[in-house]
């Protein structure tokens, strides 16, 4: 069973940077894509980044250039690199499958960008 952690949020402000962490207690290696999805307020979760177990890497136009993800398999661990913040933003960051059968959601983590 896997079950995700997630980490790396703040308050940040437009333009700055953060890098967000997905640790999971079991393997990545049975699952054939990953992902970060995000959820603002009233507003519904989407997939913005994923990858798969050979390390392709697929964006959202609205993030395409701005964030990076990747993933260790070793540590069982994936992360989002996100430049060039923008309000919009704004949410709480999921990590999931991005391939059929979703896991159980972690808790994520908030990432608030303002002024």
């Amino acid at each position: 069973q896997v079950q995700f952690v997630e980490s790396g949020g703040n308050l940040v402000q437009p333009g700055g940077s953060l890098r967000l962490s997905c640790a999971a207690s079991g393997s990545f290696f049975r699952i054939s894509a990953m992902g970060w999805y995000r959820q603002a307020p009233g507003k519904q979760r989407d997939l913005v980044a994923a990858i798969t177990s050979s390390g392709t890497t697929s964006y959202v136009d609205s993030v395409k250039g701005r964030f990076t993800i990747s993933r260790d398999n070793a540590l069982n661990t994936m992360y989002l690199q996100m430049n060039s913040l923008k309000p919009e933003d704004t949410a709480i960051y999921y990590c999931n499958t991005a391939a059929k059968g979703l896991l159980n959601w972690g808790q994520g983590t908030q990432v608030v960008v303002s002024s």
